[in-house]
């Protein structure tokens, strides 16, 4: 008989529970996991998380603001912005940015610099933010990236405004110009306010009023897409534009000013006496500020350099050259003032001058001498004898300090920066800066401005525009009168300063600004060759200053010296001499005579600048 097993439904109850008891506690614990997942997520981290979401899918865009411009005292534009694209790069969409960059360069040129600049920038910079790689595109560079565009999804074809200076050298070295933001510049600026721009001021009125001319930043939301491409605008903040400025500079006087020049290297200064406003800032050689704005390529900038007429120095301001006779008229000032010497007196030059127990000859120009001269004959035919004498027995200690006051021996406060001091003699600057006692010979050569004397251009404009406004010191400045008046240029601008030279005798300005005058309308006079029958009267001291020594017993033959080792050519000058309305001051660089060649470059600026004002 057969066994049929029974089954135990009771074990098999129990079995079923225990298992029901499992799935349902999983069950629960899942649940419960899922729930508290839930909370982390929706509740504690929402605000996290929300973040995130919002940022797969808008950005936020700094706008750059639009640079404002530069205008001269005329309106002519001198520093503008012109429309260009670009090609930039946003890292953070970039799954390989060196593989992008060589195919880019797969479709147009792109230098080894640029991309070294390039990865410099965004180093400094937020990998969301988009950075130029390269700048002014051409149509056909733009088709083309434009075409490849699904191949470069991290790169954008941007329409930008490029600085452009359309007159080129003419106003560089006042104007200056704008470049790509440095490391070193990237440290101290403002990085937010220049989230979204590229280029920064670099020298001149670009660089000292940058805050101003540069605006502030704005923004917007933008929906993208998951490829980076904006879907639509969400949110918009303009920027603000910078503050267009206007200049005290007249385009047409430095034009004036640089033709005149030529092919010489010098400097040209002129000074409205009556308010401080720079009309001509011109430095000759020069260079296109164009060249710099979006990187100036090595052999360029290394043949700047290595050129013999320094077309990046700033001769205007930095340029320290020995005055010459362009102080005899300062220092007859200072005679007459401090009692030295009276409008009568007069000494016997022979052409040479010696001091008591001493047989070294201090030679004056005029090698056959200029006989009895005093203090006006001394100023007309520029007679060294006159200021060797005058000079001795003034001492370098008074010299020092009545010149000072005119400006001599320190920086004019122009401002833009970059200027030089110069250098106004006197025992305590030997004694400091080269350790010796000063000796009295040495007064005597810095009587007719040699020796150790030195002044800027634009300091002997300055000295000069005291000098016409008859003792009245105002500051030079490029930010015309009218801009100060906004508040920001207003913050920005140094304060005007304003002083007076007191005088003792009011009548000795007149005998000084006679006898400058006799200088061009005398018949002996070394700038007689501006008399061209002007309807007004030009003022003015001619100068020349060695660039080195010779000996005793040589002569100073121009023709058998170097180019580049021939006298400075100097001249000062203002007018109308009875209303000055302009002051002057032109170095010409191994130009040999003041009046014959640096003095008809003063002449051409002075007779287009009165010529306009005097027009009904």
């Amino acid at each position: 008989m057969a066994h049929i097993a029974l089954r135990d439904n009771l074990r098999e109850s129990q079995l079923f529970s225990n298992r029901a008891v499992v799935a349902v506690v999983f069950i629960v614990l899942a649940l419960l996991a899922l729930v508290g997942r839930m909370v982390y997520l929706q509740i504690m981290s929402h605000d996290h998380y929300t973040t995130l979401s919002h940022n797969n899918r808008v950005s936020i865009v700094p706008l750059a603001p639009t640079r404002g411009l530069i205008f001269d005292r005329n309106g002519v534009i001198v520093a503008q912005n012109l429309p260009t694209f670009s090609l930039e790069i946003v890292p953070e969409r970039c799954k390989n940015l060196d593989q992008t960059i060589a195919d880019i360069r797969q479709l147009i040129d792109i230098s080894d610099n640029e991309i070294k600049r390039f990865k410099k920038r965004i180093k400094h910079q937020r990998r969301f933010q988009s950075t130029p790689l390269r700048f002014r595109l051409s149509d056909e560079e733009s088709a083309k990236i434009a075409v490849n565009r699904h191949r470069l999804p991290c790169v954008e074809v941007e329409a930008r405004l490029t600085r452009d200076y359309p007159l080129g050298r003419l106003m560089v070295h006042a104007v200056g110009y704008v470049g790509r933001i440095n490391e070193h510049e990237l440290a101290v600026i403002d990085r937010s306010n220049y989230a979204a721009t590229s280029h920064i001021g670099k020298l001149g009125v670009e660089k000292a009023y940058e805050p101003l001319l540069h605006g502030h930043v704005g923004n917007q939301h933008v929906e993208t897409n998951v490829m980076g491409r904006t879907i639509r605008v969400l949110q918009h903040t303009p920027p603000t534009p910078g503050t267009n400025l206007t200049l005290t500079l007249d385009t047409e006087l430095q034009r004036t000013a640089k033709e005149a020049l030529g092919e010489n290297r010098g400097a040209v200064v002129a000074i409205d006496p009556r308010n401080g406003d720079v009309l001509v800032l011109a430095s000759q050689g020069d260079y296109d500020p164009n060249l710099f704005v979006n990187g100036i390529d090595h052999a360029s900038y290394q043949a700047l350099q290595s050129s013999r007429a320094k077309p990046l120095f700033n001769r205007a301001l930095r340029g320290q050259y020995p005055p010459g006779s362009t102080v005899k008229p300062f220092i007859g000032l200072a005679g007459l003032e401090l009692n030295f010497t009276h409008t009568g007196d007069a000494v016997f030059c022979r052409g040479w001058y010696t001091l008591p127990n001493n047989d070294h000859k201090y030679r004056d120009w005029k090698k056959t001498g200029h006989g009895h001269t005093d203090l006006r004959k001394s100023i007309i035919q520029s007679c060294d004898v006159y200021y060797y004498n005058l000079s001795r027995f003034m001492g370098i200690d008074a010299i020092h300090d009545y010149l000072s006051p005119f400006g001599f021996g320190h920086k004019t406060g122009i401002d833009i920066g970059g200027e030089l001091a110069g250098i106004l003699p006197s025992t305590t600057w030997k004694k400091q800066v080269k350790g010796k006692p000063w000796y009295l010979g040495e007064t005597l050569i810095s009587g007719i401005g040699q020796g150790y004397t030195l002044a800027t251009p634009l300091q002997l404009a300055v000295t000069t525009a005291t000098l016409a406004a008859r003792g009245r010191y105002v500051q030079p400045h490029l930010l015309s009168d009218a801009q100060r008046n906004e508040p920001a240029a207003r913050a920005l601008a140094p304060p005007a300063i304003e002083s007076r030279i007191d005088i003792k005798d009011p009548k000795h300005w007149d005998y000084i600004t006679q006898a400058m005058t006799d200088v061009i309308y005398s018949a002996h006079g070394t700038a007689r060759k501006l008399n061209r029958g002007q309807p007004y009267k030009i003022a003015g001291k001619t100068g020349t200053a060695q660039v080195f020594g010779i000996k005793q017993d040589e002569k100073y033959v121009a023709e058998d010296i170097a180019k580049h080792l021939r006298d400075h050519a100097l001249f000062i000058a203002f007018a109308p001499a009875d209303n000055p309305k302009i002051a002057i001051a032109v170095v010409v660089e191994n130009g040999g005579s003041g009046g014959s060649v640096a003095g008809p470059v003063a002449g051409a600026v002075i007779d287009k600048y009165l010529a306009r004002e005097t027009k009904p």
